[in-house]
């Protein structure tokens, strides 16, 4: 398993132990209810799902870099129900 797969992996069973639904984990998550996470709030999310603290600020990174679509630096609903939908398959 990559070290990709393994953070993904995290995410998936801090999502489905913790919440009822993905949209239930987003709006935890979605600390100032704007309808999207920051990098800090997605680094909240990783360090919920037990990812080491020192690269946590560069998997956000990565995160935002591979799921914002619109460019805007943040992951709206519809971007982080695409990256479950490609977590879950």
């Amino acid at each position: 398993m990559s070290a990709k797969d393994d953070i993904l992996k995290k995410i998936e069973i801090l999502i489905t132990n913790h919440f009822k639904t993905p949209e239930e984990a987003f709006a935890f998550f979605d600390e100032n209810v704007d309808g999207k996470l920051s990098k800090s709030e997605i680094k909240n999310l990783l360090q919920e799902a037990k990812i080491s603290g020192f690269i946590r600020g560069l998997i956000a990174s990565k995160l935002i870099e591979g799921y914002d679509k619109d460019g805007d630096q943040l992951i709206s609903w519809s971007e982080f129900k695409a990256a479950i939908d490609e977590i879950s398959n």
